[in-house]
């Protein structure tokens, strides 16, 4: 059963891409252990 997280706290990460930091989601509540990229750009590889 996954951490209950308040909504006041939520536990955040480093980009591996980019390095800015990102927060919690809910769409990431499942797999929130393999979530690496702040987004879906980031992700591409294809930063600027």
């Amino acid at each position: 059963m996954p951490r209950v997280t308040k909504k006041a706290d939520p536990p955040t990460k480093l980009c591996a891409a980019c390095g800015r930091q990102f927060t919690w989601r809910k769409k990431w509540s499942r797999d929130w252990d393999q979530v690496k990229y702040c987004s879906k750009r980031c992700a591409r590889g294809k930063l600027t």
